[in-house]
């Protein structure tokens, strides 16, 4: 954080949203949700606010803007875009007052401006993180962290030798129903964990990126040149432009889009470094609109024993073609038992199986002589009499009603500004939930098992 002897930071901030109460649980101890403000908590004063601006302003920067700012103390500054729109419309939502710029770089420049908030498309994430970081922001950067592995090497360099605040904003992470979910997983409740399978399927334009596009895009409201960057020049093109998530030039398709929220996820449950091979299949089934990327996509992933958690495997889906409806989840399938992770809820399913396999049924006792049968039954009741009976049992848990997951991921990292308070999703658990991702694309389009090395954060 940038020293400004005219601010003095706050020293408080609390760790979830204000005044929720205490979450929605059933089958396990419920436990208040922290507020975030105390009761009697003194305004804050103009000079101890930290003021933001946001780069980029398509979807998620409006939502990140407008999410950040609901936490006490934070003032918006200014904001960048490529499109003059986007920029107008700031000024409708936030102030006539707000500085508005075509040109990041403007808004990197401003003293007055504490942290950025990069929600550009993907292809500018590292560029706009490491300036930033040099010129002493503290940086909010949308997920995924980078589009390229070598390209998040360079923001986690940045980030050790700036000692810059950095936060990726997965804001899965900081739920409080992921945080229940993981002292679960972690006290052993569904034994061993073997599989895990994900889904976040979609049957909707909107939801396959088919996004609006204004009447008014051209070269003069749209500045496109910046927007390709060093991509391959193409005319002015604003389906590509709104659209961007469709082509690998400038998004990570379904993996860095989506799989990323459900890496990192399971990544923050079982503290867990990455897998060790990966592999995908896909196609191009209805979305045929231009884009280059696929609509329907699986992935399998296989994570090595390491201290904190076994091996196992790890199946992740998404299908843009779903006749069904749609739907997500997030499994962790054990031994003794399951727990699904929704967004800000989950269930949990305990079956732990007793000690007496039992006998009959579809098994080899219904082959027995009557009178092996006699003496199998004798020797089972002796050797089981004192055996352990199964157990079938079922919780749930959802946050309350109102609960926002992102907002707690703002305040852990304004805290972070404050007071030092440790980052949840730092430059490093960006790339291990970035890397694997990104490397499904690697498989994808190059039709090959990819071996990631979890350590060092690479293709091997």
């Amino acid at each position: 954080m940038p020293n400004n002897s005219r601010r003095k930071f706050l020293q408080q901030l609390g760790t979830t949203a204000a005044a929720l109460g205490a979450g929605s649980l059933s089958g396990l101890a419920a436990k208040p949700i922290p507020q975030t403000i105390l009761p009697g908590q003194k305004p804050v004063s103009s000079n101890d606010k930290i003021r933001i601006a946001g780069i980029g302003m398509g979807i998620m920067g409006f939502g990140d803007i407008s999410c950040a700012l609901r936490v006490p103390g934070v003032e918006l500054v200014g904001v960048a875009d490529l499109y003059t729109g986007h920029l107008e419309h700031a000024k409708e939502v936030y102030g006539q007052q707000i500085y508005t710029t075509r040109d990041y770089r403007e808004i990197l420049d401003r003293k007055d401006i504490d942290a950025v908030v990069i929600a550009t498309p993907d292809h500018w994430h590292d560029t706009i993180s490491i300036e930033a970081m040099k010129k002493g922001k503290a940086v909010y950067c949308e997920k995924p962290m980078v589009q390229q592995i070598s390209e998040g090497h360079e923001v986690i360099k940045t980030q050790k030798a700036t000692n810059a605040v950095f936060q990726v904003g997965s804001q899965r992470v900081s739920s409080v129903a992921l945080a229940e979910a993981k002292k679960l997983y972690q006290s052993g409740a569904i034994g061993k964990l073997n599989f895990v399978e994900a889904k976040i399927d979609r049957h909707s334009a909107l939801g396959a990126w088919e996004y609006s596009i204004p009447t008014d895009a051209s070269p003069k409201t749209v500045d496109y040149d910046t927007f390709l960057k060093d991509t391959p020049k193409t005319p002015f093109d604003p389906v590509r432009f709104f659209r961007w998530r469709n082509y690998q030039a400038y998004g990570t398709g379904v993996p860095g889009d989506l799989f990323v929220h459900l890496i990192s996820g399971l990544h923050f449950m079982i503290d867990s470094e990455g897998p060790n091979r990966i592999f995908s299949s896909g196609n191009l089934v209805q979305w045929i609109d231009g884009r280059d990327v696929p609509d329907v996509m699986v992935a399998i992933f296989d994570y090595p024993e390491t201290d904190t958690h076994p091996a196992f495997q790890m199946n992740l889906r998404v299908n843009f073609a779903d006749g069904g409806g749609g739907g997500e989840y997030t499994r962790l399938i054990g031994t003794e038992g399951v727990i699904e992770l929704g967004w800000n809820d989950f269930k949990m399913k305990q079956h732990k199986l007793p000690e007496a396999p039992g006998y009959g049924g579809w098994d080899t006792f219904n082959t027995f002589t009557e009178a092996e049968k006699k003496a199998f039954i004798k020797s089972y009741n002796e050797k089981y009499a004192n055996a352990a009976k199964g157990k079938f049992e079922e919780s749930s848990y959802a946050a309350p009603k109102g609960y926002d997951d992102r907002y707690d991921h703002f305040v852990n990292f304004f805290e972070a500004m404050r007071n030092g308070k440790p980052i949840v999703e730092d430059a490093t658990f960006g790339l291990r939930a970035a890397g694997p991702a990104l490397a499904v694309n690697e498989s994808y389009f190059k039709k090959k098992v990819i071996d990631w090395n979890p350590t060092k954060m690479l293709i091997s």
